[in-house]
Protein backbone atom coordinates (compact mmCIF):
# COMPACT_ATOMS: atom_id res chain seq x y z
CA UNK A 1 0.00 0.00 0.00
CA UNK A 2 1.24 4.07 -0.74
CA UNK A 3 2.05 5.70 2.27
CA UNK A 4 -0.49 7.37 3.60
CA UNK A 5 -1.63 11.05 3.80
CA UNK A 6 0.39 12.84 6.71
CA UNK A 7 -2.97 15.38 6.95
CA UNK A 8 -6.56 14.78 6.99
CA UNK A 9 -6.80 16.78 3.70
CA UNK A 10 -4.54 14.74 2.05
CA UNK A 11 -7.23 12.05 2.33
CA UNK A 12 -9.71 13.47 0.27
CA UNK A 13 -7.93 14.91 -2.26
CA UNK A 14 -6.49 11.37 -2.63
CA UNK A 15 -9.76 9.70 -2.42
CA UNK A 16 -11.24 11.95 -5.19
CA UNK A 17 -8.21 10.46 -7.64
CA UNK A 18 -9.47 7.25 -6.80
CA UNK A 19 -12.99 7.21 -6.46
CA UNK A 20 -15.18 6.59 -9.72
CA UNK A 21 -17.58 9.24 -10.15
CA UNK A 22 -20.91 7.55 -9.05
CA UNK A 23 -19.35 6.72 -5.94
CA UNK A 24 -17.86 10.02 -5.49
CA UNK A 25 -20.47 12.08 -5.86
CA UNK A 26 -23.15 9.84 -3.69
CA UNK A 27 -20.38 10.41 -0.52
CA UNK A 28 -19.30 13.96 -1.61
CA UNK A 29 -22.84 15.42 -2.46
CA UNK A 30 -25.08 17.41 -0.30
CA UNK A 31 -28.91 18.46 -1.28
CA UNK A 32 -29.89 21.52 -3.31
CA UNK A 33 -27.14 24.44 -4.17
CA UNK A 34 -25.03 22.63 -1.19
CA UNK A 35 -25.17 25.61 0.81
CA UNK A 36 -25.40 23.37 4.25
CA UNK A 37 -23.02 20.97 2.72
CA UNK A 38 -20.83 23.71 3.15
CA UNK A 39 -21.90 25.62 6.02
CA UNK A 40 -21.46 22.58 8.42
CA UNK A 41 -17.61 22.64 8.07
CA UNK A 42 -17.77 26.67 7.66
CA UNK A 43 -19.95 27.17 11.24
CA UNK A 44 -17.43 25.76 12.74
CA UNK A 45 -14.72 27.51 11.66
CA UNK A 46 -16.17 30.69 12.47
CA UNK A 47 -16.47 30.13 16.51
CA UNK A 48 -13.31 31.38 17.72
CA UNK A 49 -11.50 29.83 20.59
CA UNK A 50 -10.38 32.25 23.23
CA UNK A 51 -7.10 29.87 25.05
CA UNK A 52 -5.87 30.37 28.71
CA UNK A 53 -2.49 30.17 29.92
CA UNK A 54 -0.27 28.56 32.35
CA UNK A 55 -2.94 26.25 33.83
CA UNK A 56 -0.61 23.14 33.34
CA UNK A 57 -1.42 20.76 30.84
CA UNK A 58 1.23 18.58 30.81
CA UNK A 59 -1.10 15.87 31.15
CA UNK A 60 -4.64 15.76 29.18
CA UNK A 61 -8.10 13.91 29.25
CA UNK A 62 -10.06 13.14 26.67
CA UNK A 63 -12.70 11.05 28.09
CA UNK A 64 -15.97 11.79 28.07
CA UNK A 65 -19.36 10.01 29.39
CA UNK A 66 -22.22 8.88 26.75
CA UNK A 67 -25.21 6.88 27.92
CA UNK A 68 -23.84 6.40 31.02
CA UNK A 69 -20.27 4.48 30.28
CA UNK A 70 -17.25 6.17 30.37
CA UNK A 71 -15.33 6.57 26.51
CA UNK A 72 -11.58 7.00 26.25
CA UNK A 73 -12.73 10.16 23.75
CA UNK A 74 -15.61 12.08 22.23
CA UNK A 75 -15.26 10.37 18.32
CA UNK A 76 -18.01 8.04 17.34
CA UNK A 77 -18.19 6.96 13.54
CA UNK A 78 -21.22 7.97 11.73
CA UNK A 79 -23.67 6.02 9.88
CA UNK A 80 -22.52 5.56 6.62
CA UNK A 81 -24.27 3.82 3.65
CA UNK A 82 -22.95 1.55 1.42
CA UNK A 83 -19.73 1.65 2.12
CA UNK A 84 -18.25 -1.14 -0.66
CA UNK A 85 -18.42 1.36 -2.70
CA UNK A 86 -15.30 2.98 -1.11
CA UNK A 87 -13.51 0.07 0.10
CA UNK A 88 -14.07 -3.94 -0.69
CA UNK A 89 -13.78 -4.50 3.06
CA UNK A 90 -16.74 -1.80 3.73
CA UNK A 91 -17.58 -1.18 7.57
CA UNK A 92 -15.94 -4.03 8.64
CA UNK A 93 -12.92 -2.20 7.98
CA UNK A 94 -13.90 1.02 9.43
CA UNK A 95 -15.32 -0.76 12.55
CA UNK A 96 -11.55 -2.37 13.17
CA UNK A 97 -10.26 0.73 12.53
CA UNK A 98 -12.73 2.31 15.18
CA UNK A 99 -12.11 -0.57 17.92
CA UNK A 100 -8.31 -0.03 17.41
CA UNK A 101 -8.72 3.50 18.24
CA UNK A 102 -11.37 2.75 21.16
CA UNK A 103 -14.11 4.70 18.88
CA UNK A 104 -17.63 3.61 18.43
CA UNK A 105 -19.11 2.39 15.74
CA UNK A 106 -22.29 3.18 13.99
CA UNK A 107 -23.39 0.56 11.19
CA UNK A 108 -25.99 1.81 8.72
CA UNK A 109 -28.99 -0.06 7.88
CA UNK A 110 -28.13 0.16 4.41
CA UNK A 111 -24.91 -1.11 4.79
CA UNK A 112 -23.41 -3.71 2.73
CA UNK A 113 -22.64 -5.84 6.40
CA UNK A 114 -24.93 -7.52 8.19
CA UNK A 115 -25.27 -6.90 11.89
CA UNK A 116 -24.30 -10.88 12.36
CA UNK A 117 -21.11 -10.46 10.19
CA UNK A 118 -20.03 -7.29 11.66
CA UNK A 119 -20.51 -8.88 15.12
CA UNK A 120 -18.56 -11.80 14.14
CA UNK A 121 -15.89 -9.73 12.19
CA UNK A 122 -15.27 -7.03 14.59
CA UNK A 123 -15.78 -8.15 18.17
CA UNK A 124 -13.76 -6.20 19.82
CA UNK A 125 -15.92 -2.71 18.38
CA UNK A 126 -18.18 -1.07 20.70
CA UNK A 127 -21.01 -1.28 18.35
CA UNK A 128 -24.80 0.82 17.40
CA UNK A 129 -27.32 0.61 14.94
CA UNK A 130 -28.54 3.34 12.95
CA UNK A 131 -32.17 2.73 12.31
CA UNK A 132 -34.63 3.51 9.61
CA UNK A 133 -38.01 2.51 10.34
CA UNK A 134 -39.76 0.86 7.34
CA UNK A 135 -42.88 0.11 5.97
CA UNK A 136 -43.10 -3.16 6.79
CA UNK A 137 -42.56 -2.94 10.67
CA UNK A 138 -42.34 -6.45 10.79
CA UNK A 139 -38.60 -6.05 9.25
CA UNK A 140 -38.07 -3.22 11.47
CA UNK A 141 -38.43 -5.39 14.89
CA UNK A 142 -36.21 -7.79 13.64
CA UNK A 143 -33.45 -5.41 12.65
CA UNK A 144 -33.93 -4.38 16.61
CA UNK A 145 -33.77 -8.00 17.72
CA UNK A 146 -30.71 -8.87 15.88
CA UNK A 147 -28.87 -5.77 16.97
CA UNK A 148 -29.67 -6.77 20.75
CA UNK A 149 -28.49 -10.37 20.13
CA UNK A 150 -25.55 -9.41 18.18
CA UNK A 151 -23.96 -7.18 21.28
CA UNK A 152 -25.24 -3.60 20.05
CA UNK A 153 -25.00 -1.05 22.44
CA UNK A 154 -27.85 1.26 21.16
CA UNK A 155 -30.46 2.33 18.31
CA UNK A 156 -29.94 5.45 16.28
CA UNK A 157 -33.08 6.28 14.99
CA UNK A 158 -32.64 8.89 11.93
CA UNK A 159 -35.66 10.89 11.60
CA UNK A 160 -34.81 12.81 9.19
CA UNK A 161 -35.28 11.23 5.86
CA UNK A 162 -39.00 10.80 5.42
CA UNK A 163 -38.70 11.08 1.72
CA UNK A 164 -34.92 11.44 0.15
CA UNK A 165 -33.36 15.29 -0.63
CA UNK A 166 -33.09 16.42 -3.67
CA UNK A 167 -29.06 15.29 -4.62
CA UNK A 168 -28.60 17.43 -8.24
CA UNK A 169 -25.06 15.62 -8.36
CA UNK A 170 -26.52 12.23 -8.71
CA UNK A 171 -29.37 13.55 -10.67
CA UNK A 172 -27.07 14.83 -13.06
CA UNK A 173 -24.92 11.45 -13.11
CA UNK A 174 -28.36 9.25 -13.07
CA UNK A 175 -25.98 6.55 -10.57
CA UNK A 176 -27.51 3.50 -10.27
CA UNK A 177 -25.99 1.21 -7.47
CA UNK A 178 -24.30 -1.86 -8.34
CA UNK A 179 -26.48 -4.48 -8.97
CA UNK A 180 -24.28 -7.04 -6.91
CA UNK A 181 -23.81 -4.71 -3.99
CA UNK A 182 -25.39 -6.57 -0.46
CA UNK A 183 -27.90 -5.18 1.45
CA UNK A 184 -28.99 -7.31 4.27
CA UNK A 185 -31.44 -5.13 5.54
CA UNK A 186 -32.85 -4.93 1.92
CA UNK A 187 -33.28 -8.54 1.18
CA UNK A 188 -37.33 -9.45 0.51
CA UNK A 189 -38.42 -5.44 0.17
CA UNK A 190 -37.13 -4.99 -3.49
CA UNK A 191 -33.96 -3.04 -1.96
CA UNK A 192 -30.41 -3.09 -2.88
CA UNK A 193 -28.44 -3.14 -6.50
CA UNK A 194 -29.68 -1.80 -9.69
CA UNK A 195 -31.60 1.16 -8.16
CA UNK A 196 -31.22 4.82 -8.56
CA UNK A 197 -30.61 5.94 -4.57
CA UNK A 198 -33.73 7.68 -4.32
CA UNK A 199 -35.64 4.21 -5.37
CA UNK A 200 -33.23 1.97 -2.63
CA UNK A 201 -34.93 4.23 -0.01
CA UNK A 202 -39.09 3.95 -1.51
CA UNK A 203 -39.00 1.24 1.70
CA UNK A 204 -38.38 3.76 4.41
CA UNK A 205 -42.07 4.82 6.01
CA UNK A 206 -43.22 8.57 5.40
CA UNK A 207 -45.53 8.10 8.27
CA UNK A 208 -43.38 7.94 11.39
CA UNK A 209 -44.45 9.84 14.04
CA UNK A 210 -43.60 10.21 17.63
CA UNK A 211 -45.70 7.27 18.91
CA UNK A 212 -43.25 5.18 16.91
CA UNK A 213 -40.35 6.52 18.95
CA UNK A 214 -42.14 5.16 22.59
CA UNK A 215 -43.25 2.11 20.94
CA UNK A 216 -39.02 1.38 20.37
CA UNK A 217 -37.73 3.04 23.27
CA UNK A 218 -39.83 0.46 25.06
CA UNK A 219 -37.25 -2.28 23.48
CA UNK A 220 -34.60 -4.01 24.22
CA UNK A 221 -31.91 -0.81 23.39
CA UNK A 222 -31.87 2.46 24.29
CA UNK A 223 -32.95 4.88 21.43
CA UNK A 224 -30.36 7.68 20.18
CA UNK A 225 -32.63 9.91 18.23
CA UNK A 226 -30.53 11.26 15.08
CA UNK A 227 -31.72 14.38 13.00
CA UNK A 228 -32.95 16.35 15.41
CA UNK A 229 -32.46 20.78 14.80
CA UNK A 230 -34.95 22.11 17.15
CA UNK A 231 -35.34 22.68 20.82
CA UNK A 232 -38.80 21.56 20.74
CA UNK A 233 -38.25 18.49 18.84
CA UNK A 234 -35.69 17.93 21.16
CA UNK A 235 -38.02 18.41 23.87
CA UNK A 236 -40.48 16.11 22.16
CA UNK A 237 -37.92 13.48 21.67
CA UNK A 238 -36.98 13.13 25.06
CA UNK A 239 -40.33 13.07 26.36
CA UNK A 240 -41.10 10.07 24.52
CA UNK A 241 -37.88 7.86 25.33
CA UNK A 242 -35.07 9.23 23.83
CA UNK A 243 -32.16 8.16 25.50
CA UNK A 244 -30.14 10.49 23.30
CA UNK A 245 -29.91 13.32 20.67
CA UNK A 246 -28.04 13.48 17.79
CA UNK A 247 -28.25 17.16 16.37
CA UNK A 248 -27.70 16.70 12.88
CA UNK A 249 -29.03 17.62 9.46
CA UNK A 250 -27.98 14.22 7.76
CA UNK A 251 -24.48 15.52 6.70
CA UNK A 252 -26.07 18.35 4.69
CA UNK A 253 -27.72 15.61 2.39
CA UNK A 254 -31.56 16.23 2.68
CA UNK A 255 -32.87 20.36 3.00
CA UNK A 256 -30.61 22.73 1.64
CA UNK A 257 -29.98 25.67 3.88
CA UNK A 258 -31.48 24.30 7.51
CA UNK A 259 -29.25 24.95 10.45
CA UNK A 260 -25.22 23.72 10.61
CA UNK A 261 -24.86 21.43 13.53
CA UNK A 262 -22.66 24.39 14.85
CA UNK A 263 -25.57 26.53 15.24
CA UNK A 264 -28.24 24.29 16.31
CA UNK A 265 -26.39 22.49 19.21
CA UNK A 266 -26.67 24.59 22.29
CA UNK A 267 -29.99 25.87 22.00
CA UNK A 268 -30.70 22.20 22.20
CA UNK A 269 -28.18 21.55 24.56
CA UNK A 270 -30.05 25.04 26.81
CA UNK A 271 -33.08 22.59 26.10
CA UNK A 272 -32.48 19.04 27.04
CA UNK A 273 -28.35 18.73 28.06
CA UNK A 274 -29.66 18.44 31.50
CA UNK A 275 -31.49 15.26 30.93
CA UNK A 276 -30.29 13.40 28.24
CA UNK A 277 -26.69 13.47 26.60
CA UNK A 278 -26.40 15.39 23.56
CA UNK A 279 -24.38 14.77 20.15
CA UNK A 280 -23.56 16.62 17.19
CA UNK A 281 -22.83 15.49 13.45
CA UNK A 282 -21.77 17.14 10.08
CA UNK A 283 -18.60 19.01 9.01
CA UNK A 284 -16.27 18.02 12.28
CA UNK A 285 -12.58 18.29 10.15
CA UNK A 286 -10.03 19.19 13.30
CA UNK A 287 -9.76 18.37 16.52
CA UNK A 288 -10.56 22.75 17.56
CA UNK A 289 -14.12 21.06 16.40
CA UNK A 290 -14.38 18.96 18.80
CA UNK A 291 -13.39 21.39 21.15
CA UNK A 292 -15.91 23.46 20.31
CA UNK A 293 -18.65 20.88 19.80
CA UNK A 294 -18.08 20.07 23.70
CA UNK A 295 -17.94 23.93 24.60
CA UNK A 296 -21.05 24.25 23.53
CA UNK A 297 -22.40 21.18 25.64
CA UNK A 298 -21.92 17.99 23.05
CA UNK A 299 -21.07 14.87 24.63
CA UNK A 300 -19.94 12.96 21.62
CA UNK A 301 -19.23 14.07 18.47
CA UNK A 302 -19.94 11.92 14.97
CA UNK A 303 -17.58 11.77 11.78
CA UNK A 304 -18.36 10.69 8.57
CA UNK A 305 -17.05 11.66 5.53
CA UNK A 306 -13.49 11.89 6.56
CA UNK A 307 -13.41 8.21 7.20
CA UNK A 308 -15.21 7.50 3.93
CA UNK A 309 -12.13 9.38 2.43
CA UNK A 310 -9.61 7.03 4.67
CA UNK A 311 -11.78 4.24 3.73
CA UNK A 312 -11.34 4.71 -0.15
CA UNK A 313 -7.18 6.06 0.06
CA UNK A 314 -6.39 2.64 2.71
CA UNK A 315 -9.18 0.32 4.04
CA UNK A 316 -8.89 -0.41 7.23
CA UNK A 317 -5.34 1.39 7.71
CA UNK A 318 -6.38 4.72 5.94
CA UNK A 319 -9.89 5.17 7.99
CA UNK A 320 -7.50 4.21 11.66
CA UNK A 321 -4.95 6.82 10.47
CA UNK A 322 -7.92 9.68 10.23
CA UNK A 323 -9.17 8.28 13.52
CA UNK A 324 -5.78 8.50 14.60
CA UNK A 325 -4.97 12.26 13.61
CA UNK A 326 -8.07 13.45 14.64
CA UNK A 327 -7.77 12.42 18.42
CA UNK A 328 -4.07 13.72 18.06
CA UNK A 329 -5.54 16.92 16.95
CA UNK A 330 -7.90 16.90 19.98
CA UNK A 331 -5.55 16.45 22.04
CA UNK A 332 -3.14 19.20 20.57
CA UNK A 333 -6.29 21.71 20.81
CA UNK A 334 -6.64 21.09 24.18
CA UNK A 335 -3.20 22.05 25.27
CA UNK A 336 -3.40 24.68 23.51
CA UNK A 337 -6.61 26.13 24.32
CA UNK A 338 -5.74 25.58 27.95
CA UNK A 339 -7.98 22.91 29.52
CA UNK A 340 -6.37 19.64 29.49
CA UNK A 341 -9.97 18.00 30.75
CA UNK A 342 -12.25 17.60 27.96
CA UNK A 343 -15.17 17.54 30.19
CA UNK A 344 -14.47 20.80 32.15
CA UNK A 345 -14.97 22.65 28.66
CA UNK A 346 -17.43 25.01 28.52
CA UNK A 347 -18.47 28.09 26.59
CA UNK A 348 -15.71 30.34 28.62
CA UNK A 349 -13.39 28.76 26.13
CA UNK A 350 -15.12 30.61 23.00
CA UNK A 351 -14.71 34.18 22.12
CA UNK A 352 -17.53 36.50 21.77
Amino acid sequence: MAELPPLLAGFEAAAREILEPGPLSYYSSGAGAEITLRENVEAWERLRLAPRMLVGVETRDLSTTVLGRTRPHPLITAPMAFMRLAHPDGELALARAAAATQTSFTLATLANTSQAELAAGAPDATRWFQLYVFRDRGVTDALVERAADHGFEAIVLTVDLPVVGLRETDVTLGYTLPSDLPVPALEGLGGGGGQTLAESLTVIDPGLRWSDLELLADGPLPVIVKGILRPDDARKAVDHGAAAIVVSNHGGRQLDTVLPGAEALGPVVEEVGGEVDVLVDGGIRRGGDVVKAVALGARGVLVGRPLLWGLAVGGQAGAQRVLELLLEDLDRSLALVGSPVLSDLDESVLAG
